[in-house]
């Protein structure tokens, strides 16, 4: 028999699964920038831990609240009728403040003040073309892996993501809530608050252009 979770339940699992997301990234990033002066293995001590932690957090709370964590995966959510307007609402505005609360814990525990804006630019062509393609590729991943692939949904996502870090040039944010959060670190994985509308409204593109690719593959022929 499945469980039934109430709303309150769902909406906290997303607000602490966004926030453990953007703890592990801003706080990962900082340890490894502090242990390492070589980008490459920086870039390699903050990718590991936000996969691991992806497949972690997918898994204990995605038969709750749906594992969203991502106002781009909670808007194809929407777009398929999976979740109605007002949990799509809800669930952005949990995703976004958990995640600026682990933004402020990273720097908190790594003794910096609580909120530094970032100084970091990311927003030239080939960064925005990026977050096209890694959000386009986390759609696919997350609602084809929905229809064939479901027990192996949390490896596929954290896989995707540790993957997406070395082939874009953006390092993959491809997630909203983690762009917003990611402004108030001004450190190794920190965007400057330039580059955050830049990088949301590549990330709506790729969500858009992955939605109707998914509809498109998955429309069966009799």
């Amino acid at each position: 028999m499945a469980m039934k979770f109430s709303k309150n339940q769902k909406y906290v699992c997303e607000f602490l699964g966004s926030f453990f997301l953007v703890l592990t990234v801003v706080g990962s990033g900082i340890m490894a920038d502090h242990l390492s002066q070589d980008d490459g293995v920086t870039l390699l001590g903050n990718a590991i831990p936000t996969g691991l932690t992806l497949v972690v957090i997918i898994s204990i709370f995605g038969p709750i609240s749906g594992a969203h964590f991502n106002p781009i995966v909670s808007l194809v959510f929407w777009f398929k009728k999976v979740i109605s307007l007002n949990d799509f609402i809800a669930y952005v505005i949990l995703q976004i403040s958990g995640g600026v609360f682990g933004c402020i814990v990273a720097n908190i525990t790594f003794e910096l003040p609580a909120v530094t804006i970032s100084t970091l630019d990311r927003h030239d062509l080939s960064q925005f073309l990026s977050e096209i393609l890694a959000t386009f590729g986390l759609v696919l991943v997350i609602f084809l892996g929905r229809e064939f692939a479901r027990l192996n949904l949390p490896v596929l996502v954290g896989s995707y993501i540790a993957s997406a870090y070395w082939f874009t040039s953006s390092t993959s944010f491809a997630n909203p809530a983690v762009t917003i959060a990611r402004q108030f670190s001004d450190t190794f994985t920190g965007i400057s608050p330039l580059g955050v509308p830049v990088f949301i409204t590549a990330q709506i593109l790729g969500a858009i252009i992955g939605y109707y690719f998914v509809q498109w593959l998955t429309n069966t022929v009799d």
